[in-house]
């Protein structure tokens, strides 16, 4: 398990910011499911081998139970639960989630995920608003070259069963997770793989194949018939809703499925075209999830994405959180400056301004490592307090220059242009 310090703590906090800021503006009720739940409960959503992939255990009472392994499952459960609950309900969270997995970069065993869901009669423009705040988020943290790739199950399952001549559900849901593993694993070994399981190799390859195909609406057209296949108008009609919402940066991705076996129709992932790190967000439609628990009258779509994911492509991209970003440092030249120094600390933390300063009495040298994160530094000097001034020192740059005291007391965030803070 993590434990998450100052800098990379506040990048989530970033992160959060922006989500809840966007999850108000669309309507969506902020909640917080339970961090537990009964084993019975995850397992609806994935089966029994879900085991190999979280945290379980019996309680004092003999129950089992076991960690959050994401949000959908407990919003589901409470969505379910609410018999005269309004439709269509918009709930969102964030927080932090367990998985019993392997610790490798960008993938722990707690981390923090964000999550938008809508439960109501299924609809097209419910999925288009759940990739809409989708995208308006990733451009709300200033993050570029982001694609979401957006496919339809129905869509990958006809065509498979056209190749296969068969509608066996044991058969669709193999070839799917042999599409599924075609990001992470070369077409050879999945050939390889699944001619030791008896499928033939020529209808394997033309899946792959199949899988490759990506593209704005009229490219896959002019590259491949989709007349044969099913549900390519409801993804037509997706991308019109979405053009309209001035939603761009969308592609088809025939190889989007989202392995699990609940999704029932429109799927998509959220990519940083240039980094290896792999999927920032994802979802989809799920309405088989609201039917296990005993809600046949409403369907479910929703998108869940990384939060340290997010921040190391942030990183990746040299984005500098407004957060770090705007702290102000007031260092003070000696003891004398001390008492000064600490009323203008506590004037700009009264107007919400992030600043930082020594309580130990050291020297300047040692005051200007607290500076290293700060934008600017207020450095308080006995020559220019006489005449009514501090050195205001911009730590990006290094330029400096004098301020008046008066002024920085009167409107501090406009004296140091912060005024979107």
């Amino acid at each position: 398990m993590k434990d998450f310090e100052g800098a990379e703590n506040a990048s989530i906090e970033h992160v959060r910011y922006h989500f809840k800021q966007l999850s108000n503006l669309y309507g969506f009720s902020f909640m917080d499911p339970s961090p537990i739940e009964l084993l019975s409960t995850l397992e609806t959503k994935s089966g029994p081998g879900i085991r190999d992939e979280i945290y379980y255990f019996k309680d004092k009472g003999d129950r089992e139970v076991a960690l959050r392994f994401d949000f959908t499952m407990g919003l589901t459960r409470y969505a379910a639960s609410q018999k005269s609950i309004k439709l269509p309900a918009k709930i969102s969270a964030f927080g932090g989630v367990f998985r019993y997995d392997e610790p490798q970069k960008g993938r722990y065993r707690y981390f923090h995920q964000w999550d938008v869901e809508i439960y109501g009669k299924a609809s097209l423009e419910s999925e288009a608003e759940i990739i809409e705040i989708t995208s308006r988020l990733f451009d709300s943290l200033l993050l570029k070259d982001i694609v979401i790739d957006i496919n339809h199950r129905n869509l990958v399952e006809s065509y498979i069963n056209k190749i296969f001549s068969s509608k066996d559900p044991e058969l669709v849901a193999d070839i799917l997770r042999a599409v599924d593993k075609i990001a992470k694993k070369s077409k050879q070994d999945i050939l390889k793989e699944f001619q030791e399981k008896g499928y033939e190799t020529e209808k394997i390859e033309k899946i792959l194949d199949f899988s490759q195909i990506k593209g704005t609406i009229q490219q896959v057209e002019q590259a491949f018939d989709v007349s044969q296949l099913e549900s390519w108008d409801d993804l037509k009609q997706l991308f019109d809703s979405l053009e309209n919402r001035g939603v761009s940066n969308v592609r088809i991705n025939f190889g989007i499925v989202r392995g699990l076996d609940y999704y029932s129709g429109i799927v998509f992932e959220v990519f940083d075209k240039n980094s290896t790190l792999g999927a920032l967000a994802g979802g989809g439609r799920y309405d088989t999830l609201t039917k296990a628990f005993n809600r046949e009258d409403i369907g479910a779509t929703g998108v869940a994405g990384g939060v340290e994911r997010i921040i190391l492509t942030m990183q990746e991209q040299k984005i500098i959180s407004d957060v770090l970003q705007n702290r102000v440092a007031v260092l003070y030249i000696n003891n004398e400056m001390q008492n000064v120094a600490h009323s203008i600390a506590s004037l700009l933390r009264l107007n919400n301004i992030p600043t930082d300063i020594d309580l130990a009495g050291r020297n300047m040298k040692k005051q200007m490592e607290i500076a290293c994160n700060a934008k600017f530094a207020i450095i308080v000097g006995p020559q220019e307090i006489e005449q009514g001034n501090v050195v205001l020192k911009d730590m990006v740059n290094g330029t400096e220059g004098t301020i008046s005291l008066e002024k920085l007391t009167e409107d501090p965030k406009s004296i140091l242009n912060l005024e979107k803070l």
